[in-house]
């Protein structure tokens, strides 16, 4: 019999093509903007310089300042600017650093948003803000945060660096992967999250292979919207709070981070959840956790947390920390065992489940 739950759907206008961003000034009209701030990172002058030619006069000011983590003093910095230049719209082009920004001047404005993802991050199909403030990652949950409208623009995609792709497809897989034991879980997202996982799974090898593979980048884009709904619509467990651990308190990169952990997060809970196990073995084959790791080693991402430096010395207190305000985690976190995990994830080390 299935267990009763609740399913919530969050409202977002999407548009999926091959040259989304054709449709940018049409949909900038729709949302009636007319003063637009258009935020992204240091390294997208280039696409900057793109969205305000689209954009013309209606530009009212742009802040090329998001950086990973969203710091709160950026956000803060960026929302002033916002309020200052009289913007009544947002308009962010990057992958989770930019969006984020966004995110968070939403938050603190009230302004609606016009993303346009060129990672596969999935940022952009939540309700969650990551904010860090004192060497330390908050997340919050809001629906003020969720962008009105999100352009997906397979064209940009082409231009995303192999190695951003891999991390961040295998970032979008961890959404996915946690929605199906998500303590909120329901039939829907399930169904979503395997397909998701199956479409970045098959997609990641061929752009490895074929970067300008288009049907190969297509596909990647499909999934990274899937695992964003998840992701927005059911709860988060162990392996992103190690992340956020990670990331905000040791100031690692964020897709790499969840790159390296996902195997390791997924084989501690492997013995809590063995009807999900069974579901990511039709799509990923047998031994789902080791799997994953294959599937990063196979295209060029990392798979310990030493090479993208992560400090021995710090696993104890990253332990801590994360231990200190958990997640719901189908399985009951226990500090060895998590050390355990840090540990193997540290070295590199093959997935390992224990009972």
């Amino acid at each position: 019999m299935m267990a009763g739950f609740t399913y919530t759907a969050h409202p977002a206008r999407v548009i999926f093509a091959d040259t989304a961003l054709d449709q940018l000034e049409a949909e900038a009209g729709r949302l009636g903007a007319r003063r637009m701030l258009v935020i992204t990172t240091p390294r997208q002058t280039g696409l900057m310089d793109t969205l305000t030619a689209a954009l013309g006069d209606r530009v009212c000011g742009t802040f090329a300042g998001a950086a990973m983590h969203t710091p709160v003093d950026i956000s803060d910095l960026a929302a002033d600017t916002a309020r200052t230049r009289k913007a009544d719209l947002v308009v962010a082009a990057g992958g989770g650093s930019a969006i984020g920004l966004s995110k968070a001047v939403a938050l603190r404005t009230g302004l609606p948003q016009l993303v346009i993802p060129t990672t596969y991050s999935g940022s952009e199909m939540t309700p969650i803000l990551g904010e860090t403030r004192n060497g330390q990652k908050q997340t919050q949950v809001s629906a003020k945060v969720l962008p009105q409208t999100v352009l997906y623009d397979v064209s940009l995609s082409l231009a995303l660096p192999v190695h951003v792709s891999m991390t961040s497809g295998m970032n979008a897989i961890a959404h996915a992967v946690e929605a199906l034991y998500a303590r909120d879980r329901n039939p829907v997202i399930s169904l979503l999250a395997l397909e998701a996982i199956g479409a970045m799974a098959a997609a990641l090898p061929a752009i490895h292979h074929t970067p300008d593979d288009g049907e190969a980048r297509r596909k990647a884009l499909y999934g990274a919207w899937l695992c964003g709904l998840c992701l927005g619509s059911v709860g988060m467990a162990l392996h992103h709070k190690l992340c956020h651990t990670l990331g905000g308190s040791f100031a690692l990169p964020h897709a790499e981070t969840h790159t390296v952990l996902l195997p390791h997060a997924l084989a501690y809970n492997a013995p809590a959840i063995p009807e999900v196990m069974h579901q990511l073995a039709g799509v990923l084959g047998s031994d789902p956790a080791r799997r994953l790791q294959d599937l990063a080693r196979a295209t060029g991402a990392p798979v310990s947390l030493a090479e993208i430096g992560m400090p021995e010395s710090g696993l104890q207190r990253a332990a801590d920390i994360a231990l200190s305000n958990p997640y719901w985690n189908p399985r009951p976190l226990e500090r060895e065992a998590i050390l355990a995990l840090l540990r193997r994830a540290h070295d590199g080390s093959l997935p390992q489940m224990d009972s």
